[in-house]
């Protein structure tokens, strides 16, 4: 949830950073209308009740005296009435505004560029070379069914369109993986967690999805549960309503997630590039407010890392605000080369939510006797399907073989 009180203090910088974010701006007059309308009704409120605390007081000193008070006892209950039903409408607005602000993102922070879309986003740095071939590379999807690895025609009989079975070698490489990234995590300092794939409605609303993004979810109506778009989702949460004492707690966590990919019809239809459920090696942290862009860059190292040792060429995007998602004042992508596109394709994106999130999730931290938000960060480590399929396109060989990068190989 965006911070309210900054309408008060710099409209006009909030209001130009959430147009950045692509916000309209009679959605953000609207806001600014309803919370100047809450404020001045709960002065309002607060002056009645100040009177009916007055006058109570002074009831009871006359009627100790013996006075009549038939008089006062009928302003009072007029006043009382008046309370009742200003109390209402102050409840009836906050709930309007909590409404409203719920479907308002994040805003930017101050060196996150301006742009429309991606092709706004600024490169940061690349990391290796790309490599070299003396063949015409094959696409990831024609050396998975030539070796066996990726059936995309029995994905599809079981599921329907974007899904895959991975089998034999492709299935080992694909676990290798997941182990290798958990290990590499932790040796980072990430504790392992495992989380439930299934959330309640509110935990989602915790991290942002709900109420906006509820056409990209899977719901199991019957129970009133989702099955999670990305483990952030569980893991930030697993701290959901709490006052922390501990901090900074970094997190790594593996898990499928599941994603009904609504409003990208005819994007990456062939392959394993987008997918209905995939597996993820995810990366959390829930940090004090001036730890959280150190944590920041330790978990755009560790992803970057992870894939230099993984002989990954890859390079680093500053997104622009029009590219930005939704919880996030800054984004860092990695992009991974994929040498049948012929391009870099996003493999982990590392964000910061700076309070965002810990405001929705009432996430906070003790500050000698205060309580402050904290801050909640996210990233892929590493998306486990495009990193295989990362793995294919670089590592072919001129017969249709894909070799194993040297640290995979005690784990195959």
């Amino acid at each position: 949830m965006i911070n309210l009180k900054l309408i008060d203090t710099n409209f006009d910088e909030f209001n130009k950073k959430l147009i950045a974010k692509k916000v309209d701006s009679k959605a953000l007059k609207e806001l600014l209308d309803l919370y100047n309308e809450l404020k001045s009704t709960k002065l309002e409120l607060e002056n009645l009740q100040a009177i009916q605390n007055s006058k109570s007081k002074e009831v009871g000193i006359k009627a100790r005296n013996g006075e009549d008070i038939s008089e006062l006892k009928k302003e009072l209950d007029l006043n009382k009435q008046c309370v009742q039903t200003l109390q209402e409408k102050v409840n009836l607005l906050d709930e309007s505004l909590n409404q409203k602000a719920s479907h308002i993102p994040n805003i930017i922070d101050d060196d996150v560029p301006f742009g429309e879309d991606e092709n706004d986003n600024a490169q940061l740095k690349k990391v290796l070379e790309i490599p070299k071939f003396d063949f015409e590379p094959k696409p990831h999807y024609e050396l998975g069914e030539s070796l066996g690895w990726l059936d995309f025609e029995r994905g599809v009989k079981l599921s329907g369109s974007r899904f895959t079975a991975i089998k034999g070698l492709g299935a080992k490489l694909n676990r290798a993986l997941v182990n290798y990234m958990i290990d590499f995590n932790i040796s980072r300092g990430f504790e392992l967690v495992n989380v439930p794939f299934v959330v309640k409605p509110e935990i989602l609303y915790g991290t942002g999805q709900l109420p906006k993004f509820e056409e990209d979810l899977y719901k199991i109506n019957e129970d009133e549960l989702y099955l999670i778009p990305t483990s952030e989702v569980p893991v930030t949460n697993l701290y959901n309503d709490e006052i922390l004492t501990d901090l900074p707690l970094k997190m790594t966590c593996y898990s499928h997630c599941f994603r009904r990919e609504a409003g990208s019809a005819g994007r990456d239809t062939r392959g394993m590039i987008r997918q209905h459920q995939f597996e993820k090696v995810e990366l959390v942290s829930i940090t004090k407010a001036d730890e959280s862009d150190k944590v920041f860059d330790e978990m755009v190292s560790c992803a970057s890392d992870l894939l230099t040792s993984l002989e990954l060429p890859h390079r680093h995007m500053l997104l622009c605000s029009g590219d930005l998602g939704f919880s996030a004042a800054k984004t860092i992508d990695l992009e991974v080369w994929l040498p049948s596109q012929n391009c870099y394709r996003e493999i982990s994106s590392i964000s910061n939510c700076r309070d965002f999130q810990a405001r929705r999730a009432k996430i906070r931290y003790k500050d000698g006797k205060k309580n402050i938000l904290a801050h909640t960060l996210n990233g892929s480590s590493l998306a486990v399907g495009r990193t295989l399929i990362a793995i294919m396109e670089n590592f072919q060989q001129s017969n249709g073989s894909i070799k194993i990068p040297k640290v995979l190989e005690k784990y195959m």
